[in-house]
Protein backbone atom coordinates (compact mmCIF):
# COMPACT_ATOMS: atom_id res chain seq x y z
CA UNK A 1 0.00 0.00 0.00
CA UNK A 2 1.11 3.53 -0.73
CA UNK A 3 1.46 6.24 1.90
CA UNK A 4 -1.84 8.04 2.49
CA UNK A 5 -3.69 5.74 0.09
CA UNK A 6 -7.47 5.60 0.42
CA UNK A 7 -8.15 1.98 1.37
CA UNK A 8 -11.91 2.28 1.73
CA UNK A 9 -14.57 4.84 0.86
CA UNK A 10 -18.11 4.29 2.06
CA UNK A 11 -21.14 6.57 1.82
CA UNK A 12 -22.93 6.70 5.16
CA UNK A 13 -25.51 9.37 4.34
CA UNK A 14 -26.25 12.00 1.72
CA UNK A 15 -22.99 13.89 1.11
CA UNK A 16 -21.26 12.05 3.96
CA UNK A 17 -18.45 9.55 3.34
CA UNK A 18 -16.17 7.53 5.58
CA UNK A 19 -12.58 7.30 4.35
CA UNK A 20 -10.09 4.74 5.64
CA UNK A 21 -6.56 5.97 4.91
CA UNK A 22 -3.29 4.06 5.12
CA UNK A 23 -1.20 6.16 7.53
CA UNK A 24 0.70 3.76 9.84
CA UNK A 25 2.65 6.39 11.77
CA UNK A 26 -0.53 8.31 12.58
CA UNK A 27 -2.38 5.09 13.50
CA UNK A 28 0.49 4.07 15.78
CA UNK A 29 0.14 7.12 18.02
CA UNK A 30 -3.40 8.49 17.72
CA UNK A 31 -5.97 8.48 20.53
CA UNK A 32 -9.66 9.31 20.81
CA UNK A 33 -10.29 13.04 20.58
CA UNK A 34 -7.36 13.90 18.33
CA UNK A 35 -7.41 15.07 14.73
CA UNK A 36 -5.39 15.04 11.52
CA UNK A 37 -4.71 17.63 8.84
CA UNK A 38 -4.82 16.60 5.19
CA UNK A 39 -4.33 18.03 1.74
CA UNK A 40 -5.97 16.41 -1.27
CA UNK A 41 -3.13 17.47 -3.60
CA UNK A 42 -0.04 19.64 -3.65
CA UNK A 43 -2.11 22.75 -4.35
CA UNK A 44 -4.83 21.89 -1.86
CA UNK A 45 -5.70 23.72 1.32
CA UNK A 46 -4.89 22.25 4.73
CA UNK A 47 -8.05 21.00 6.44
CA UNK A 48 -8.45 19.32 9.86
CA UNK A 49 -10.65 16.24 10.42
CA UNK A 50 -11.35 14.39 13.65
CA UNK A 51 -10.09 10.81 13.87
CA UNK A 52 -13.23 8.68 14.13
CA UNK A 53 -11.51 5.28 14.22
CA UNK A 54 -8.12 3.66 13.75
CA UNK A 55 -6.37 0.30 13.53
CA UNK A 56 -2.79 0.07 14.73
CA UNK A 57 -2.55 -3.46 13.30
CA UNK A 58 -3.60 -2.37 9.81
CA UNK A 59 -1.95 1.04 9.97
CA UNK A 60 -5.17 2.80 9.03
CA UNK A 61 -7.06 5.85 10.22
CA UNK A 62 -10.73 6.57 9.52
CA UNK A 63 -12.25 10.01 9.06
CA UNK A 64 -15.84 11.06 8.41
CA UNK A 65 -16.26 13.79 5.80
CA UNK A 66 -19.37 15.81 5.01
CA UNK A 67 -19.39 17.62 1.69
CA UNK A 68 -19.87 21.24 2.70
CA UNK A 69 -16.91 23.16 1.27
CA UNK A 70 -14.12 23.36 -1.30
CA UNK A 71 -11.84 20.60 0.02
CA UNK A 72 -14.63 18.26 1.07
CA UNK A 73 -16.07 18.45 -2.45
CA UNK A 74 -12.63 17.61 -3.89
CA UNK A 75 -12.43 14.69 -1.45
CA UNK A 76 -15.79 13.39 -2.63
CA UNK A 77 -14.28 12.93 -6.10
CA UNK A 78 -11.38 10.83 -4.78
CA UNK A 79 -11.76 7.06 -4.71
CA UNK A 80 -10.18 3.87 -3.38
CA UNK A 81 -6.59 3.66 -4.61
CA UNK A 82 -6.12 7.43 -4.80
CA UNK A 83 -3.51 8.97 -2.49
CA UNK A 84 -3.76 12.14 -0.46
CA UNK A 85 -0.85 14.58 -0.69
CA UNK A 86 -0.59 14.92 3.11
CA UNK A 87 -2.14 13.27 6.14
CA UNK A 88 -0.52 14.70 9.26
CA UNK A 89 -1.18 13.81 12.89
CA UNK A 90 -2.17 13.02 15.48
CA UNK A 91 -2.78 16.59 16.60
CA UNK A 92 -4.71 18.11 19.49
CA UNK A 93 -5.14 16.81 23.02
CA UNK A 94 -6.56 13.33 23.54
CA UNK A 95 -9.76 12.92 25.53
CA UNK A 96 -9.47 11.96 29.19
CA UNK A 97 -12.74 10.92 30.83
CA UNK A 98 -11.07 8.42 33.15
CA UNK A 99 -12.27 10.11 36.34
CA UNK A 100 -15.92 9.51 35.42
CA UNK A 101 -17.93 6.35 36.03
CA UNK A 102 -21.21 7.04 34.22
CA UNK A 103 -20.88 8.90 30.94
CA UNK A 104 -23.45 9.96 28.37
CA UNK A 105 -22.16 10.71 24.87
CA UNK A 106 -24.34 13.03 22.79
CA UNK A 107 -23.77 13.38 19.06
CA UNK A 108 -25.55 15.49 16.50
CA UNK A 109 -25.11 14.95 12.76
CA UNK A 110 -21.43 14.68 11.81
CA UNK A 111 -20.60 14.89 15.53
CA UNK A 112 -21.07 11.12 15.64
CA UNK A 113 -17.57 10.89 14.14
CA UNK A 114 -16.17 12.36 17.35
CA UNK A 115 -18.16 10.42 19.92
CA UNK A 116 -17.72 7.00 18.28
CA UNK A 117 -14.06 6.54 19.34
CA UNK A 118 -15.04 7.78 22.79
CA UNK A 119 -17.69 5.07 23.03
CA UNK A 120 -15.20 2.39 21.97
CA UNK A 121 -12.62 3.54 24.50
CA UNK A 122 -15.03 3.90 27.42
CA UNK A 123 -16.77 0.61 26.71
CA UNK A 124 -13.47 -1.26 26.47
CA UNK A 125 -12.41 0.32 29.79
CA UNK A 126 -15.61 -1.05 31.41
CA UNK A 127 -16.95 2.45 32.08
CA UNK A 128 -20.74 2.77 31.91
CA UNK A 129 -21.57 4.64 28.69
CA UNK A 130 -24.88 5.59 27.11
CA UNK A 131 -25.08 7.19 23.66
CA UNK A 132 -27.65 9.63 22.29
CA UNK A 133 -27.48 10.31 18.55
CA UNK A 134 -29.63 12.90 16.83
CA UNK A 135 -30.09 13.89 13.19
CA UNK A 136 -32.50 15.78 10.97
CA UNK A 137 -33.93 12.54 9.59
CA UNK A 138 -33.39 8.78 9.73
CA UNK A 139 -31.14 8.67 6.65
CA UNK A 140 -28.58 10.83 8.47
CA UNK A 141 -28.21 8.53 11.50
CA UNK A 142 -24.72 7.02 11.26
CA UNK A 143 -22.73 4.25 13.00
CA UNK A 144 -25.90 2.78 14.51
CA UNK A 145 -24.69 -0.85 14.51
CA UNK A 146 -21.22 0.17 15.62
CA UNK A 147 -22.60 2.13 18.57
CA UNK A 148 -24.83 -0.78 19.58
CA UNK A 149 -21.69 -2.92 19.92
CA UNK A 150 -19.80 -0.29 21.91
CA UNK A 151 -22.14 1.14 24.53
CA UNK A 152 -24.59 0.10 27.23
CA UNK A 153 -27.61 1.87 25.74
CA UNK A 154 -28.19 3.66 22.44
CA UNK A 155 -30.94 6.25 21.97
CA UNK A 156 -31.79 7.59 18.50
CA UNK A 157 -33.85 10.67 17.77
CA UNK A 158 -34.67 12.69 14.65
CA UNK A 159 -36.06 16.18 14.11
CA UNK A 160 -38.82 14.86 11.83
CA UNK A 161 -39.56 11.62 13.68
CA UNK A 162 -38.74 9.48 10.63
CA UNK A 163 -37.05 6.88 12.86
CA UNK A 164 -40.13 6.69 15.08
CA UNK A 165 -38.74 8.98 17.76
CA UNK A 166 -39.29 12.68 17.12
CA UNK A 167 -37.47 15.33 19.09
CA UNK A 168 -34.02 16.58 19.99
CA UNK A 169 -31.07 15.10 21.87
CA UNK A 170 -31.85 17.39 24.80
CA UNK A 171 -35.34 15.87 25.04
CA UNK A 172 -33.84 12.39 25.38
CA UNK A 173 -31.20 13.48 27.90
CA UNK A 174 -33.73 15.33 30.04
CA UNK A 175 -36.08 12.32 30.08
CA UNK A 176 -33.31 9.85 30.96
CA UNK A 177 -32.23 11.96 33.95
CA UNK A 178 -35.86 12.48 34.96
CA UNK A 179 -36.38 8.70 34.85
CA UNK A 180 -33.49 8.15 37.25
CA UNK A 181 -30.33 7.95 35.13
CA UNK A 182 -27.35 9.37 36.99
CA UNK A 183 -24.56 10.67 34.78
CA UNK A 184 -21.44 12.30 36.17
CA UNK A 185 -20.35 13.51 32.73
CA UNK A 186 -21.93 14.40 29.39
CA UNK A 187 -19.70 14.61 26.32
CA UNK A 188 -21.47 16.52 23.52
CA UNK A 189 -20.40 17.05 19.92
CA UNK A 190 -22.38 18.50 17.05
CA UNK A 191 -23.60 21.82 15.64
CA UNK A 192 -22.81 24.78 17.88
CA UNK A 193 -26.49 25.52 18.70
CA UNK A 194 -26.98 21.88 19.71
CA UNK A 195 -23.98 21.93 22.04
CA UNK A 196 -25.15 25.23 23.51
CA UNK A 197 -28.56 23.69 24.26
CA UNK A 198 -27.02 20.57 25.81
CA UNK A 199 -24.75 22.66 28.03
CA UNK A 200 -27.64 24.85 29.17
CA UNK A 201 -29.52 21.70 30.21
CA UNK A 202 -26.59 19.98 31.94
CA UNK A 203 -25.71 23.15 33.83
CA UNK A 204 -29.25 23.16 35.17
CA UNK A 205 -28.91 19.47 36.04
CA UNK A 206 -25.47 19.90 37.63
CA UNK A 207 -23.67 17.47 35.30
CA UNK A 208 -20.07 18.05 34.19
CA UNK A 209 -20.03 18.59 30.42
CA UNK A 210 -17.25 18.36 27.84
CA UNK A 211 -17.67 19.68 24.28
CA UNK A 212 -15.50 19.39 21.19
CA UNK A 213 -14.99 22.64 19.30
CA UNK A 214 -13.31 21.00 16.32
CA UNK A 215 -15.81 22.52 13.90
CA UNK A 216 -14.18 25.92 14.49
CA UNK A 217 -10.75 24.81 13.27
CA UNK A 218 -9.25 25.78 9.92
CA UNK A 219 -5.44 25.84 9.94
CA UNK A 220 -5.06 23.45 12.88
CA UNK A 221 -1.85 24.98 14.23
CA UNK A 222 -3.06 28.12 16.01
CA UNK A 223 -1.63 30.50 13.40
CA UNK A 224 -4.82 31.48 11.56
CA UNK A 225 -6.81 32.37 14.68
CA UNK A 226 -10.09 31.13 13.19
CA UNK A 227 -10.76 28.75 16.07
CA UNK A 228 -10.29 31.43 18.74
CA UNK A 229 -12.76 30.98 21.59
CA UNK A 230 -13.60 32.57 24.89
CA UNK A 231 -13.57 29.93 27.60
CA UNK A 232 -14.16 31.05 31.16
CA UNK A 233 -13.28 34.59 30.15
CA UNK A 234 -9.91 33.56 28.67
CA UNK A 235 -8.93 33.34 25.01
CA UNK A 236 -8.30 29.78 23.84
CA UNK A 237 -7.64 28.12 20.50
CA UNK A 238 -9.50 24.89 19.71
CA UNK A 239 -6.62 23.37 17.74
CA UNK A 240 -3.87 23.78 20.34
CA UNK A 241 -5.69 24.20 23.67
CA UNK A 242 -8.42 21.71 22.79
CA UNK A 243 -10.28 20.67 20.81
CA UNK A 244 -12.26 19.80 23.97
CA UNK A 245 -13.32 22.22 26.70
CA UNK A 246 -15.59 22.52 29.71
CA UNK A 247 -18.89 23.22 27.96
CA UNK A 248 -20.20 25.36 30.79
CA UNK A 249 -17.34 27.82 30.28
CA UNK A 250 -17.55 28.22 26.48
CA UNK A 251 -19.06 31.44 25.11
CA UNK A 252 -21.27 29.80 22.48
CA UNK A 253 -22.93 33.03 21.34
CA UNK A 254 -19.54 34.42 20.35
CA UNK A 255 -18.51 31.14 18.69
CA UNK A 256 -21.72 30.94 16.66
CA UNK A 257 -21.33 34.54 15.49
CA UNK A 258 -17.69 34.03 14.48
CA UNK A 259 -18.45 30.77 12.65
CA UNK A 260 -20.54 32.76 10.14
CA UNK A 261 -17.84 35.34 9.32
CA UNK A 262 -16.70 33.93 5.97
CA UNK A 263 -19.82 32.01 5.01
CA UNK A 264 -20.44 34.01 1.80
CA UNK A 265 -16.83 33.63 0.63
CA UNK A 266 -16.82 29.91 1.38
CA UNK A 267 -20.04 29.43 -0.58
CA UNK A 268 -18.65 31.35 -3.57
CA UNK A 269 -15.48 29.24 -3.53
CA UNK A 270 -17.55 26.05 -3.40
CA UNK A 271 -19.75 27.17 -6.32
CA UNK A 272 -16.65 27.81 -8.46
CA UNK A 273 -15.38 24.30 -7.81
CA UNK A 274 -18.78 22.77 -8.57
CA UNK A 275 -18.70 24.52 -11.94
CA UNK A 276 -15.29 22.93 -12.57
CA UNK A 277 -16.79 19.49 -11.89
CA UNK A 278 -19.85 20.25 -14.01
CA UNK A 279 -22.17 20.15 -11.02
CA UNK A 280 -23.53 23.67 -11.32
Amino acid sequence: MKKFEIISKKQLAANVHEYVVYAPMVAKHCLAGQFIILRTDENGERVPFTICDYSRADGTVSILVQEVGYTTLKLSHMNVGDCLADFVGPLGNATDLSKYKNVCLVGGGIGTAVIFPQAKQLYSDKISVDVIVGARNESLLMYVDEFKANCDNLYLVTDDGSNGNKGYVTDILKKLVSDGKKYDCVFAVGPLPMMKAVCALTKELGIDTVVSMNSMMVDGTGMCGCCRLTVGGDTKYACIDGPEFDGHLVDFDEAILRSKTYKEQEQAHLCNLRREYGQD
